[in-house]
Order: structure tokens, then C-alpha cells, then sequence
């Protein structure tokens, strides 16, 4: 039973004495949210999944112990953020392209996946749950450079950024969750907003989105698919900034600025790739692309890789291309198209 409680009192005296139907309604309206700050703290979503059921397990057997002296949600958080930073500490942080070494000039043909990096994975963003609060509105807070940026701080500081500035809670808070003091939670902030600020647009995609509109979004979008299926190289040009970037986890190599984006692209997206079909989605808060790759137009095309679309002055800043068929069911789309 999933349903949201209508009468939480009684479901919290219920799940103490051992009921988890009443544990499971308790917990349902905050699912969604810890599963998002479970991703932001790990970059995955597979961990973001393992994580919150770790968590969830964790919770029920301590519900007993549970005496009301924070909320349930303030309680849960603590939960779900120690789990992830025992995840932190076991796995390290998850990485994109360029945080493995300098842009390709040129397109690289013989580009083996790099199996053995743990690569940032994309997000399904739906009700997310939870009030906007302090710096970054929730959606914010799952875009691309942010959840990337998060991946260069210490397990603390992340935790200790994500909780006050996304979350809304107090450093008084943050210390009793961390189990630490108020000072280091002030200390933790303050190097992890350095770091944050060096590596994150001072624009948000989310603003940058609502300043161009809907329909300029959408244009851009139909316009990238239709250059990709066509593969039409001046229409796609015509939609990149001077400095773009285009990136493909677990592909090691990356490119950066409108030449060297130009030669991967004419070389093998759109000239080696026999036939392209496309599906419009959202990932990470941004504009997305689901791309399926056939031999032919009239093929069956498999899913190849979600393309997610950063814009910055009315044209495409970068595309980041998750290449897999794992990451198409996170987004409820079909394997073939």
C-alpha cells in the first residue's frame, strides 16, 4: 500500500509497533524527494535508487526508536543522507569527460567506453516535491552543472551544501544530522559555496529556459533532431554557440568550441550513423533528446542515448549525451522506436 496518510499520528504509532503498511503510507509523500537528494548526493541514479531503499530498510528498523524530537522528514533526511555518505565513501564520486583531462580537437574514431569510470548518470525529473527555498528551487538543483559540480566536494561538504541551500534546514540542524557541530557545518559551507560557484553558470538553465519560452525551446529542439536525422551539418551548426561543448559518458573523449564539435559531428553522428530516430524528453530539469540509432530509415531503431540540451543565448551551449540503453527506462521510454 502506497497511498499518502490521511491521519499520520496514528500511521507513526502503527509502524512503531511493527505495522510497515502503515510505515509505507507514512513515507509515500516523501519518496520522491529523498530519491532526488539521494541523486544529488551521488550522481546516479541506479545509486540514487540503492541508496533510498538502503535507507528506507534503515528507517524501519528504527522507527521504534523514533520519539518525535525532530519531523519525520527532518528524520528521514538524516537517515538518507548517512547512507549516502557511507555511499561516498565506498564509491567516490562520479565524473563527466571533462574532468578526465583536456577537449579532442578532432574527432576520435577508435573511442572505446571506459568501463572502469564511475560516470555521472542523467536524471528523471518529475514532482520533486518539497518547498523552494534559499538558493536553488528544486529543479535547480538537478541541472547538469550543479549535480556535476557536486561531485568535486568532500561527502560533507556536499551533504552539508545540499541540506542547507536546497533543502532549507538550519546549520543547528545540519550539525545534529551530520552529528557534528555548527561550526563545522559553517565550514563545510563556506568551501563548498567557493567551489560550487567556480564550476556552476550564474544563470540557471531553469532561468534561461523561462527567458527564451516555450516555443523558442521547442524550435531549438525539433531543429537539433531534425539536423541529427537529416544529418544535415549546416542546421545543426546554425544551433551551436561559438564555444559549445559535446560530451558522451562512458566515452572518455569530449569537444569543445564550434570546430572541434563540427568534426565530430559531420565525422560520425551524422555521416557514420546509418539512420537516426528521436524522442523529445526532459532530463536533469533541461531539455533532452532520446536518440535511437538504426541501419536504415525504415529499420528498427534501438535506443542509443539521451541527449540533454544546455542553452545559453537563444542557442545550444552544450550537449551531453548519455549513451546506453540502461538509462532509457529511468524516463519511461520505449527500448526501440
Amino acid at each position: 500500500m502506497s497511498e499518502t496518510s490521511l491521519d499520520p499520528a496514528a500511521d507513526l504509532t502503527r509502524a512503531r509497533q511493527g505495522d510497515d503498511a502503515a510505515f509505507t503510507r507514512l513515507v509515500a509523500p516523501l519518496r520522491r524527494e529523498l530519491h532526488a537528494h539521494c541523486y544529488r548526493m551521488l550522481g546516479s541514479s541506479h545509486d540514487a535508487d540503492d541508496a533510498l531503499q538502503d535507507a528506507l530498510l534503515r528507517a524501519w528498523k528504527a522507527i521504534a526508536r523514533f520519539e518525535g524530537r525532530s519531523t519525520l522528514r527532518s528524520w528521514l533526511y538524516t537517515v538518507a543522507t548517512r547512507t549516502c555518505l557511507d555511499l561516498v565513501e565506498s564509491r567516490g564520486r562520479r565524473a563527466l569527460p571533462m574532468d578526465l583531462g583536456p577537449s579532442s580537437e578532432r574527432a576520435v574514431l577508435d573511442d572505446p567506453p571506459l568501463t572502469e569510470i564511475a560516470w555521472l548518470g542523467p536524471y528523471s525529473v518529475s514532482d520533486l516535491g518539497g518547498a523552494p527555498v534559499a538558493r536553488y528551487e528544486q529543479r535547480e538543483a538537478v541541472e547538469l552543472a550543479f549535480v556535476a559540480a557536486l561531485q568535486h566536494l568532500p561527502g560533507n561538504q556536499r551533504a552539508a551544501l545540499l541540506l542547507f541551500e536546497v533543502l532549507g534546514f538550519s546549520t543547528a540542524e545540519i550539525a545534529t544530522m551530520m552529528d557534528t557541530s555548527t561550526a563545522s557545518v559553517n565550514s563545510a559551507l563556506q568551501r563548498a559555496r567557493r567551489i560550487v560557484a567556480d564550476k556552476v553558470p550564474a544563470v540557471s538553465q531553469q532561468q534561461t529556459v523561462r527567458e527564451l519560452g516555450n516555443d523558442r525551446i521547442q524550435q531549438l529542439v525539433a531543429d537539433y533532431s531534425t539536423a541529427l536525422e537529416q544529418g544535415d551539418a549546416d542546421r545543426l551548426v546554425a544551433l551551436l554557440t561559438e564555444d559549445v561543448t559535446w560530451s558522451m559518458p562512458p566515452l572518455g573523449h569530449w569537444y569543445s568550441g564550434i570546430t572541434a564539435v563540427m568534426d565530430f559531428a559531420t565525422e560520425i553522428p551524422l555521416t557514420r550513423c546509418p539512420s537516426w530516430h528521436s524522442l523529445v524528453t526532459t532530463a536533469n530539469g533541461q531539455p533532452a533528446v532520446a536518440c535511437y540509432l538504426g541501419m536504415s530509415p525504415d529499420s528498427e531503431h534501438t535506443a542509443w542515448s539521451i541527449n540533454v540540451l544546455t542553452f545559453r543565448e537563444g542557442k545550444i551551449a552544450a550537449v551531453t549525451s548519455f549513451i546506453g540503453a540502461e538509462h532509457f527506462p529511468l524516463f519511461g521510454l520505449p527500448p526501440v522506436h
